[in-house]
């Protein structure tokens, strides 16, 4: 017969289990104490960014977007600072597609640079321009095409327009566009010298972060028709001039600006007064992938079309 006190109640028995457990698990907890106490460190450790990335230091907008003929900057004029994202030691690289649509003409520009060391920036271009209705007008057809290719080269010679700010020195860069044009014959019939020609420039840019303002200022020696479109140097005035392009930007956030442009051009030819050209923009980046900006441009007086104005909108990828 089995005795009255090896039969215990239920919640005795849960009683008994739990006072079991609690036992097991005090030796248990405290070794994992232990374990915890020897993970303890006496400082703060900070978040360091991986010494070996190679790409994508800069802040979002501070790589500019691509201007019409290949180089960092904005729509119509460079900037001093090297496109792409990549800082002292890293890389970074873009490619572009702009679309212009003024009152009788419109223009496509696409291309790639690559950004080394934050220090050169290499830049490869084609402008498609699209003489659509003037090119019957002309005698030409309508939807008559210009190609223009360009190569670049910008070294950043000295000054951060980012990192000092508590100086006044500005960043400054110089830079070299080749230009090929594709229609000597016709560039030459309407007075042009050349089909080909080369833009020497000298930018200087600055980043105000506490008023979130960009300023930049550029010095062309060109002697390019529209940009090179319509030929180099002419029979109006032949030779190099000196031109002037502007650009302020404001940054609302980090992701969106507003700003405007003014670039004076050389008045070469005979056919036609060519006029200064100027915009105001719009630009949207999400990361650093992705950039888009939309403008208002006023590309004045073209062959025999005046006041031609209309819209601007580029996208850009890369890194």
């Amino acid at each position: 017969m089995t005795s009255m006190s090896s039969v215990r109640p239920p919640r005795a028995r849960r009683l008994l289990v739990a006072a079991c457990l609690a036992t097991l698990a005090c030796p248990l907890s405290q070794a994992l104490a232990q374990e915890l106490s020897d993970l303890q460190v006496d400082e703060p450790v900070e978040a360091v960014e991986p010494d070996n990335r190679a790409t994508g230091g800069k802040l979002l907008l501070t790589a500019g977007v691509s201007q019409v003929e290949g180089a960092g900057g904005g729509g119509l004029t460079p900037w001093a600072l090297i496109g792409g994202y990549g800082e002292t030691g890293q890389f970074g690289a873009s490619a572009y597609y702009t679309r212009v649509d003024v009152d009788d003409y419109s223009l496509d520009s696409y291309g790639a640079l690559v950004g080394i060391h934050d220090r050169v920036e290499l830049s490869v271009s084609r402008q498609v321009f699209d003489t659509e209705a003037v090119g019957a007008a002309l005698g030409l057809g309508r939807g008559f095409e210009i190609r223009q290719d360009t190569v670049g080269v910008k070294v950043k010679l000295f000054g951060d327009a980012i990192l000092e700010q508590d100086r006044w020195l500005p960043q400054v860069s110089l830079g070299v566009q080749r230009k090929r044009n594709d229609r000597g014959a016709l560039v030459r019939a309407i007075g042009a010298d050349s089909d080909s020609g080369t833009d020497v420039y000298l930018s200087a840019t600055k980043l105000y972060l506490s008023q979130g303002v960009l300023v930049n200022g550029t010095l062309r020696y060109t002697e390019a028709n529209q940009f090179g479109i319509l030929g180099f140097g002419g029979d109006r005035r032949d030779g190099h001039s000196l031109q002037f392009e502007g650009s302020v930007a404001y940054l609302i956030n980090r992701r969106l600006a507003v700003g405007a442009e003014y670039r004076t051009k050389p008045d070469n030819l005979n056919i036609a007064t060519e006029d200064d050209a100027w915009d105001v923009f719009v630009a949207w980046t999400p990361n650093r992938h992705v950039a888009l900006t939309v403008a208002y441009v006023d590309l004045g007086n073209i062959v025999i079309r005046d006041r031609q104005r209309g819209v601007y909108a580029s996208l850009q990828v890369g890194f």
